[in-house]
């Protein structure tokens, strides 16, 4: 993964400093996402790495499955990646573009995984009390992980607070074993 990371690295920074305001690039954010999606399927990379296929077959049946209007500048980009044979790194490239976009407007991406769902509302009561604890503005999605048991656990960028009930329980069994 980090020959992906690397490669992907120059294609985000040029994307996020071509990028003339905030709102162009919440609007690329929207559409990498999107392209990251098709992007991340396995026969559409298949073809897409076919020789016979050209590089603008590819972005056409790309631009076609996507169902965002693509701005210019993504479609650009887009161009550029798949004339580069980049196309694998195009889920990592999405995913350095919105921490470059995240790190601007001061925003962290928070992922809370909970052994239940939980609603919006409760969600943004989490998110709240995760912003004091973190000290930065959140931007919280949830996962669902039955095997929790209960409680929740985050994860922003490389930190981690983990209150669910399966790491307590796996705290007692190693005070218990010890």
């Amino acid at each position: 993964m980090a020959e992906l990371a690397t490669i992907a690295r120059p294609y985000a920074e040029a994307l996020f400093k071509a990028g003339a305001g905030s709102s162009d690039r919440a609007a690329a954010v929207q559409q990498l996402r999107a392209l990251a999606a098709v992007a991340a399927d396995a026969q559409l990379r298949l073809y897409a790495g076919n020789p016979k296929v050209e590089a603008a077959q590819a972005y056409a049946l790309m631009a076609g499955v996507v169902n965002l209007p693509l701005s210019p500048q993504v479609q650009n980009f887009l161009h550029t990646v798949l004339d580069n044979g980049r196309l694998e790194a195009l889920p990592e490239i999405a995913a350095q573009f919105q921490t470059l976009v995240n790190a601007q407007s001061g925003i962290s991406d928070a992922t809370v995984f909970s052994a239940f769902p939980i609603e919006s509302a409760q969600l943004a009561d989490v998110a709240a009390t995760l912003e004091k604890r973190f000290a930065r503005k959140l931007n919280a999605s949830v996962v669902v992980q039955p095997e929790l048991i209960g409680g929740i656990r985050v994860v922003v960028g490389d930190e981690v607070l983990d209150t669910s009930v399966k790491a307590r329980l796996e705290q007692m069994k190693v005070a218990l074993a010890a």
